[in-house]
């Protein structure tokens, strides 16, 4: 019965979302990728609302059911019916009425299984198509027969693309390049490689100091356009992942010919989505780097790395959740992480069956088997955690979202009380999960 439900809101959502389309014709960036999406999409929102009335995705709404939603400017009404009826309602108001629209949308679109993005994008049309990260081993590859035919359902978007419009491509993935064959349309490259058309070099940490520690802020970049450079300066999270997040909305940017200068500017109010690699005070004065959102072997590898470029007086401890959906992959993927974290960090925790493997794969690079806690849920890392973290010491924290990884954040951050205003995860559907 609930899925006959379903089906019947995602085509009447659908159906809403079409017609307004056609009714006020805003312009529409598709962002898609396996890596990057929810900070690019954010980052492409914060530069193109300087100059545009813009609408984004709210969260990660990239679905059959999150599109229509992120078009229609209605939010998730998740197990309650009343509340989808009403969503209904609205859409029609929307058909029906004028009202003040958004001149372009900026909206996420994923693909879990085989059919998801061509599904949408044969209606939705794109103005701009952008392209983050795929990665040797993609997220949601579960449900693909290989990496190729995830990424050729992701090619679908630019079947879908308007005559005129523009691609935008990450330089540096050998296999988001190849998106660009057979297309002789508009194409804006970005990544850290000189040959693209916006690249960035000379990233670093912005530090702060508290209690006599200096602890990181955010990080700043110089950002090249043939020859006219400009600095990035983000602050409230780090990672390189963020530099593309950042390039790929000024390459979006470019595209449409603003003005560089006012683009980087407007990154300096950039507010990055919750659980990806956001900076927060910890217990003890530690810092808590919550990227607790999802997981997948190309993000969890950039954390790391992360975590590993910060100078830090204290400690620098991962704590690490399953990855899910990975398949075939899952025990490879899981002892690569491992390898990578034993490598550096002083303490390892894992969470999980999976991630149990990460444990190994540390051990094998010579981490010492007492600096490494295995846990078998977030809430029992959470607790046990809290009497480990001293003054000084970096935490990471990732794992997917299957495995709730908020709630170790939420036992080691200094003020948990501020919980539902900075973790992901805390509508009343996700708690009585």
């Amino acid at each position: 019965m609930k899925q006959i439900f379903k089906k019947i809101i995602v085509a009447v959502l659908t159906w809403e979302a079409r017609l307004v389309l056609a009714k006020y014709k805003p312009k529409i960036v598709a962002v898609t990728g396996s890596v990057g999406k929810t900070g690019s999409k954010d980052a492409i929102y914060c530069v193109l609302s300087k100059f545009f009335f813009v609408r984004k995705s709210e969260k990660s709404f990239n679905s059959e059911i999150g599109v229509p939603l992120a078009i229609l400017g209605l939010p998730n009404a998740w197990s309650n019916p009343l509340l989808w009826l009403t969503n209904l309602s609205e859409g029609l108001i929307l058909i029906l009425f004028k009202a003040r629209y958004p001149q372009w949308l900026v909206l996420e679109v994923g693909a879990d299984r085989p059919g998801d993005i061509a599904g949408i994008a044969r209606w939705l049309r794109p103005d701009i198509v952008a392209v983050t990260r795929l990665g040797k081993t993609p997220v949601h590859i579960e449900f693909f027969e290989s990496a190729e035919e995830l990424f050729k359902e992701k090619r679908s978007l630019i079947k879908y693309l308007k005559p005129e419009g523009s691609l935008v491509l990450n330089y540096d993935d050998e296999d988001v390049r190849k998106f660009s064959e057979n297309f002789s349309g508009n194409i804006k490259y970005f990544g850290l490689e000189t040959q693209a058309d916006i690249f960035g070099s000379y990233y670093e940490i912005n530090y702060k100091e508290k209690s006599g520690i200096k602890i990181p802020a955010g990080f700043s970049y110089k950002a090249d356009a043939s020859g006219l450079v400009k600095t990035v300066s983000v602050n409230g999270c780090i990672g390189r992942q963020y530099m593309y997040a950042t390039l790929c909305a000024l390459a979006v940017g470019l595209a449409l010919k603003l003005d560089l200068h006012e683009m980087t500017q407007a990154l300096s109010e950039f507010d990055p989505p919750r659980g990806r690699m956001n900076l927060i005070s910890g217990i003890r004065d530690s810092l808590v780097i919550d990227d607790s959102y999802n997981s997948s072997p190309v993000a969890l590898m950039e954390a790391l790395e992360s975590l590993k470029f910060i100078k830090s007086s204290g400690r620098k401890i991962a704590v690490l959740g399953d990855m899910l959906e990975l398949g075939t992959h899952t025990v490879d993927a899981h002892r690569e992480a491992g390898e990578k974290a034993g490598q550096f960090c002083d303490i390892l925790a894992t969470v999980g069956l999976r991630a149990q493997n990460i444990a190994m794969g540390a051990i094998e690079a010579g981490m010492k088997d007492k600096n490494i806690f295995q846990y078998e849920n977030s809430r029992e890392a959470g607790k046990k955690l809290k009497s480990k973290i001293a003054e000084g010491d970096i935490v990471l924290i990732k794992g997917s979202q299957g495995v709730r990884m908020e709630r170790v954040v939420e036992a080691v951050m200094a003020h948990p009380e501020n919980k539902e205003k900075i973790l992901v995860r805390q509508d009343e559907e996700w708690k009585n999960r």
